[in-house]
């Protein structure tokens, strides 16, 4: 007979856990600042850390989803210190909700940047099968597909010389893209041996070859991007001539600045709707329409941030050095995704001798800034506003100057501020 309080006293083992667990991801995040010693954390990193402590003792606030917030803003720095904080945060998160999709996209996310390939791999699949059809994540279902293709490469090299003693592992006993030295070894070590006019030496060339590129970047299934038409500064000055803009200003939650203002239909009468970074749609308060999205890479490793799935007219990546937005782009960008992508010459605008040159600015401007500052330039629209962004911390205070020394009009009751 089944008994009816076991459920009940299951709920609140795992509710009396909570805390524990949640003082355990508060430790993590203690020991790695103390580990950077005299070298400050990266902002965003550290204010994600202390908004997750505040979350802890606020009655209203969720303490899981700010620290989600904690490890992906962990990824988004990268190197190992902080990919470990992020596979800590993870592997808490996953105790606290087994059945999180995002707990086991970032604990899959944190071992891949790892090397920890087949159990990155276990993650992602974990992570598919909470989602309704295994569909939605096409950064996922990509990089499940280069784990495979990578481990392929390596299984057909110790296919090609199986009595050699070059396992061809990494550290935790498995293939992954900690097995490049040993890779590297053993191609070299077979070239000596045999000759590079040896079959066997030849195909183990091509599967190194492959497999370094998998290393590099994630495969990508349509080179083309479904279509998207590469644009350059006339371009985009074609796209945005004689149409009125409005950036909106999402804040740090649900809908920013703008939540429960009921200003949807009024931003949405814009011809064109500029959002950025990360931003969630309530069509009443912040319209439904993106017709230009704008995202600055940031971090050591900025490909490995999550794909750029909002649906957009135009989708403009601010990045430097070259090297590390060529790869950001080609691994982040989703084909479909966007109808035209900003190429190299949008890549960064202020800085950019050839469009504003402005080398005054701090190297890490916030995006919406930087997106204004590059269509005030254009000087093509009749109309350029600004709505939720009077309140501190939505700009910087050099940046806030500048629009407000420009303003022709500060409208409080819509959150509008006109430069135009």
């Amino acid at each position: 007979m089944t008994n009816p309080l076991a459920g009940l006293f299951k709920a609140r083992q795992k509710e009396a856990a909570r805390p524990a667990l949640f003082a355990r991801s508060t430790r993590l995040c203690g020991e790695y600042l103390a580990a950077q010693g005299a070298t400050p954390a990266p902002a965003r990193l550290t204010q994600a850390i202390g908004a997750f402590a505040v979350s802890l003792e606020t009655p209203s606030a969720d303490p899981f989803d700010a620290l989600l917030q904690v490890g992906e803003r962990a990824l988004e720095t990268g190197g190992d210190g902080a990919l470990r904080l992020a596979l800590g945060v993870a592997e808490t998160a996953t105790l606290i909700r087994q059945r999180s999709q995002g707990a086991w996209r970032l604990h899959g996310l944190a071992l891949d940047g790892l090397g920890r390939d087949e159990e990155a791999l276990e993650s992602y699949e974990r992570h598919l099968a909470l989602r309704q059809n295994g569909s939605g994540a096409p950064e996922i279902a990509r990089r499940i597909d280069t784990l495979r293709r990578r481990k392929a490469c390596l299984d057909a090299a110790v296919a090609l010389s199986p009595g050699a003693d070059s396992p061809l592992h990494g550290p935790h006993g498995q293939p992954g893209a900690s097995a490049a030295p040993e890779f590297a070894a053993h191609v070299r070590a077979r070239v000596a041996e045999r000759g590079i006019a040896d079959p066997d030496v030849r195909r183990l060339l091509a599967l190194y070859g492959t497999y370094r590129r998998l290393v590099e970047r994630t495969g990508t299934p349509d080179p083309l991007l479904g279509g998207s038409t590469p644009i350059g500064v006339s371009g985009l000055r074609g796209l945005v001539a004689g149409r009125t803009v409005c950036l909106v200003s999402h804040g740090g939650n649900a809908t920013g600045s703008t939540a429960g203002s009921g200003l949807g239909a009024e931003i949405d009468g814009y011809d064109l709707v500029v959002r950025c970074d990360s931003f969630r749609i309530r069509a009443e308060d912040t319209g439904e329409r993106t017709d230009l999205h704008a995202v600055s890479l940031r971090g050591d490793t900025p490909w490995n941030g999550p794909a750029w799935t909002e649906p957009a007219g135009i989708r403009l990546v601010f990045g430097d050095p070259a090297a590390r937005w060529r790869r950001a782009t080609r691994q982040r960008l989703v084909p479909g995704a966007q109808e035209h992508i900003g190429d190299a010459s949008l890549r960064r605008p202020l800085t950019d001798p050839a469009l504003l040159g402005e080398d005054s600015w701090e190297t890490a401007t916030t995006t919406a800034f930087t997106v204004l500052r590059l269509l005030d330039f254009l000087d093509v629209s009749p109309r350029l506003d600004l709505i939720g962004f009077g309140l501190p911390g939505r700009l910087r205070p050099r940046e806030a100057e500048w629009v407000m020394d420009r303003a022709t009009r500060v409208d409080d009751s819509k959150m509008r501020i006109a430069l135009r």
